[in-house]
């Protein structure tokens, strides 16, 4: 192998480590819905609508779940949202299958499973996380939005 491309294989190897550390680090952080992103409060989503779902006596947050067939850390996910919303009866999960529904996942601008929006009452974005929630952010993040 030349120099040049032992260059190019250590810069390749490089930009993919650090690109792998920087998603590695954003995975399963909660982000504030109001904060300008596509699919985000401000773009007209009914997230609720979305789910076909309507918010209930004493539900007041939707947690819906954008999940793949083949997504291992979906399972994960899917088992952690449905645990919280046992301890907390006003939060209601949803789950959507993207290949189901790929509608639903363009228009709040997912790109990655798991990612979870909640939504509250009125159906506007609360927050999102992209990978298996960090739980104590999320019921953090969740009783704000509850208090």
């Amino acid at each position: 192998m030349d120099l040049v491309g032992l260059v190019v294989v250590l810069g390749t190897l490089a930009v993919a480590t650090v690109a792998g550390l920087v998603m590695k680090a954003r995975s399963g952080r909660v982000r504030d819905g109001r904060i300008g992103e596509p699919g985000t409060a401000g773009t007209g989503s009914d997230g609720w609508a979305l789910a076909g779902v309507a918010p209930g006596a004493g539900r007041d947050v939707l947690l819906l779940q954008l999940s793949s067939p083949v997504c291992t850390p979906c399972r994960q996910t899917a088992a952690v949202l449905e645990d919280l919303t046992v301890r907390e009866p006003r939060v209601a999960h949803v789950e959507i299958d993207v290949a189901d529904r790929p509608d639903v996942a363009r228009e709040l601008g997912v790109m990655r499973t798991p990612t979870t929006v909640a939504f509250g009452r009125g159906g506007a974005e609360l927050l999102r996380v992209s990978g298996v929630p960090r739980v104590a952010e999320l019921e953090g993040a969740l009783a704000r939005a509850l208090a």
